[in-house]
């Protein structure tokens, strides 16, 4: 099945347009009258005075420009009149315009019934022209322009509309005043009216819209098609899987007109998409595939280089023209599918999923796209110049709907989470059974997010409490889905990292499992988070002694092996190192499993002052299990208690006075000049305050040389100079330090020794 991209895109290849980009035409005119606020009666055809009076009421017309609205000769040169200014009235005008709607609608291919609104009048006369552009979406329901040329002198300004390779030109001069000429075009196509070379010319310009909710549109007869696409689909369905792992999930069809998001839907559809939907809807439904319309998204950035030998740039006064600057190569690349439309015209639930590249069909389909929009940044002094870009294009979006799980999946754990949980409520809803469907699915789906779970680290942070690790346990134990509970935890197994906020989770999960896989999986789970989550895997050593000691022995005596015997420099391993909750929970876990154990890690903790420092450390954490009667008094924690009030005793016995005149520690390592004069000031016994007036790189050094050292001074600067002073005042800061250090000692000797 490797050619499906290639042979669903050649069976919808053949299905010939219904209708055209653009048509154009002329019809019958019975003058209408026209009536100009300031100018009066308009007479047809148009005569060379009218038409300056006209244009002597008139405004440059302007052109968007993203969501710019801008008037620049050098892009459009022609004058407008608004519509309100302007009435139209007579016996048989109601006529024509049914007639131009009826013959534009069938020309584009739209058997839906249309409507006509005057957007406004344009009067051209000799040099006006408008570049290659194309409309935006003038008014809700807008699929079309309208233009109809009333009768007038003039040459030139013939209207260019291209679209795809495809490009007309239409000469809309109309003098015979018995006629009117008209065009009409999609509002996608890049259309331009080129130069008038003579005389004037008057042209009401109509937004085309649908008068009611659309629907499909009926295509031409293609049953040989339908039969093929039907064939590849059902072939397509019927395929083993996930053993034929290079099927593509999805299959990517893009269409040939552009579609905002406002007017996308099947009932819109243009010329041969409308064709191409009905074939492709019908033979979905008799294959056993969904079938949804989508926006395609590709979103490029990269590297830029100049296109001159310059060295600089200038932005363009046009979009498109970046003569400059040449895209280089490119760094990154998305692709995904939102605005999701059924064929029904219900509401879907999908939202932005990703597409992966051999998912497009035809596989080379959004090659060589002219990008919607692309920017360049200039170098800076850091980095170079850089671009980005983004392609939109409308699609049809085709999957087996026994994938739909798999397709749902591709979004991500952030929609793929809150999908479970709700299949995991409407299953618990329903009384709990796993015959039920939404256990099949929730099972199904869970099967999808285990095979595609980040495999960097154990989970990604949730923005709610917890990881999506520990969600995923949660709504699994909540299902009682036994075997995806041990895929997942095997999962974890693999991962270096823990969360302790997923512990009860993973205690809970572990409940369910026969005693011997439990107790394996907790091993691996300690064993390859011991380097990187110490805090969590005491943490889950704790919540897991619930489930015995044959469950939690191995995982115990393997985290007691992996206690760090010094501090890691290893910048990319190293966790915060050991917490006082990691001292509380390995010692309760393990005055419930092995006081043996216990006691070797006491002695291993003891014996590593370093990793287990007595203030940051083992004194909270012994305070927290002095506190939990239920160890309290084991072995272990009574000789790491005794340790802990030995340390404080010695601190407590030191003698603890005032400074008794101007003298401070001398802790300075610097041998400078400056600093030897700091040291002097130190060491002087007289001397409350030291004023040193020099230049800023000097202040500098000697104010970080005493924020370094810790010496008891309080620095300020007098910017009376230039140079400046710094003023260097002693302070008690070393005594007030050991005092409230003696308070704490003496609140904890009284815990740790009641």
């Amino acid at each position: 099945m490797e050619s499906l991209a290639t042979d669903f895109a050649a069976a919808l290849d053949t299905i010939d347009r219904q209708g055209d980009f653009c048509t154009s035409g002329t019809t019958e005119l019975l003058a209408p009258r026209i009536v100009v606020e300031g100018a009066g009666p308009i007479a047809l055809p148009l005569l060379p005075v009218q038409a300056e009076q006209l244009i002597a009421l008139a405004e440059r017309a302007p052109y968007g420009r993203g969501e710019e609205t801008l008037t620049d000769t050098a892009v459009r040169r022609t004058w407008q009149i608004a519509p309100g200014k302007v009435q139209i009235a007579g016996r048989h005008w109601a006529g024509t315009i049914k007639t131009v709607l009826e013959r534009a609608a069938e020309g584009l291919g739209v058997t839906d019934p249309v409507k006509a609104e005057l957007y406004k009048v344009l009067i051209y006369d000799k040099g006006s022209f408008f570049v290659r552009h194309r409309d935006t979406e003038k008014a809700p329901g807008m699929f079309a322009t309208l233009i109809l040329v009333l009768p007038s002198l003039s040459a030139g300004g013939e209207l260019v509309v291209r679209h795809k390779d495809r490009e007309i030109r239409m000469d809309l001069r109309c003098e015979d005043p018995s006629e009117v000429a008209f065009a009409a075009f999609y509002a996608d196509c890049v259309h331009e009216v080129l130069p008038v070379t003579e005389g004037y010319r008057l042209a009401l310009v109509y937004n085309l819209m649908r008068s009611g909710p659309g629907r499909l549109p009926e295509p031409p007869d293609y049953a040989n098609e339908q039969d093929g696409v039907t064939r590849l689909l059902t072939e397509w369905v019927n395929l083993a899987r996930p053993a034929d792992d290079d099927v593509a999930e999805k299959l990517v069809y893009p269409l040939e007109h552009a579609y905002t998001p406002a007017e996308l839907g099947f009932g819109n559809l243009k010329g041969a998409d409308a064709g191409v939907a009905k074939v492709v809807v019908d033979a979905a439904g008799k294959s056993g595939c969904e079938v949804h319309l989508a926006l395609v998204a590709i979103e490029e950035s990269g590297s830029a280089e100049y296109s001159d030998n310059s060295g600089s740039w200038r932005r363009s006064s046009r979009d498109d023209d970046d003569e400059n600057f040449e895209v280089g190569e490119i760094f990154d690349r998305t692709v995904t599918a939102s605005e999701w439309r059924r064929p029904d015209g219900e509401p879907s639930a999908l939202t932005n999923i990703p597409v992966e590249d051999g998912e497009f069909s035809p596989p080379d389909a959004f090659e060589d796209l002219e990008p919607d929009e692309q920017h360049f940044r200039e170098a800076t002094g850091n980095e170079g110049a850089s671009f980005d870009r983004t392609y939109r294009r409308a699609a049809l979006v085709l999957w087996p709907v026994n994938r739909l799980l798999a397709i749902i999946n591709q979004a991500g754990l952030r929609v793929t989470l809150p999908y479970l949980t709700d299949l995991a409520s409407k299953w618990a809803a329903g009384g709990e059974s796993e015959d039920s469907p939404s256990w099949r699915q929730a099972h199904e789906l869970s099967g999808h997010m285990i095979d595609s779970w980040p495999t960097e680290h154990w989970s990604p942070r949730r923005e709610t409490t917890g990881t999506a690790a520990g969600e995923m346990l949660s709504v699994l134990t909540r299902l009682k889905d036994v075997a995806r509970l041990d895929a997942f935890l095997s999962v974890v197994a693999t991962r270096e990292g823990l969360d302790s906020d997923d512990c009860a989770a993973i205690a809970d999960a572990l409940r369910l499992l026969p005693p011997e896989r439990a107790a394996a999986l907790l091993h691996h789970i300690v064993a390859g988070a011991a380097g990187r989550s110490l805090a969590a895997c005491g943490a889950l050593l704790a919540q897991a002694t619930v489930l015995g000691k044959a469950v939690v022995e191995g995982a115990a005596k393997g985290l007691v092996g992996a206690l760090p015997v010094s501090v890691t420099r290893d910048i990319w391993r190293s966790g915060p190192g050991v917490e006082p909750g990691f001292i509380a929970d390995l010692f309760t876990a393990l005055g419930r499993i092995d006081t043996t154990l216990a006691n070797r890690a006491a002695a291993h903790m003891l014996a590593s002052p370093a990793v287990y420092d007595f203030d940051t450390v083992l004194i909270p954490g012994v305070r927290t299990l002095v506190e939990a009667s239920e160890v309290a008094d084991t072995v272990a924690v009574r000789h790491l208690r005794l340790a802990c009030v030995a340390h404080l005793n010695l601190r407590v016995a030191e003698t603890l006075e005032p400074p008794a005149d101007w003298r401070r520690a001398d802790t300075v390592a610097c041998k400078c000049v400056h600093c030897a004069e700091l040291r002097r000031f130190l060491a002087d016994p007289a001397r409350p305050k030291w004023e040193f007036r020099a230049v800023e790189h000097a202040r500098g050094h000697v104010e970080g040389t005493i924020r370094t050292a810790g010496c008891d001074l309080t620095t300020t600067t007098l910017t009376r100079g230039p140079p400046y002073t710094l003023v260097c005042t002693k302070n008690q800061a070393s005594y007030e330090r050991r005092r409230v250090q003696r308070g704490k000692d003496l609140a904890d000797l009284e815990r740790l020794k009641g």
